[in-house]
C-alpha cells in the first residue's frame, strides 16, 4: 500500500534535516493518512478509504463524499476513487432524469 492519499494524491515528500551547525541530512515528510469510512448518499453505501487528515477536512467542507468527488480532478484520484466518482455521477444523472 503506497503512502498516498486516495482522494487528493498527497504523497511522501523529501527534504533535509538541518542541524544547528547547518549539517544537512535527507529525510522524508510523510502525509498524515487515516483509515476512514465515508458515506456515499447517492450510492447508499459506506466506502472505506485511506485519506489524509487534510482531505477529510476538505470532504466535510464540500458537503460530503459525493460533492467532493463531483468537483475533484480525476487525475489526482486513485483508481478506486475514480470508479466511485463514475458510479456517483451515473447515479446522480439517473436521479435527475
Amino acid at each position: 500500500m503506497s503512502r498516498a492519499c486516495e482522494l487528493t494524491g498527497k504523497a511522501v515528500m523529501t527534504g533535509n534535516n538541518v542541524s544547528h551547525a547547518n549539517n544537512k541530512t535527507r529525510r522524508r515528510f510523510l502525509p498524515n493518512l487515516v483509515n476512514v469510512t465515508l458515506i456515499s448518499e447517492a450510492l447508499n453505501q459506506n466506502v472505506r478509504l485511506r485519506i489524509s487528515a487534510n482531505a477529510l477536512r476538505s470532504v466535510e467542507h464540500r458537503g460530503g463524499l459525493d460533492a467532493f468527488l463531483a468537483k475533484a480532478d480525476a487525475a489526482e484520484l486513485s483508481q478506486r476513487a475514480r470508479l466511485l466518482k463514475k458510479q456517483v455521477a451515473k447515479k446522480l444523472a439517473e436521479q435527475t432524469a
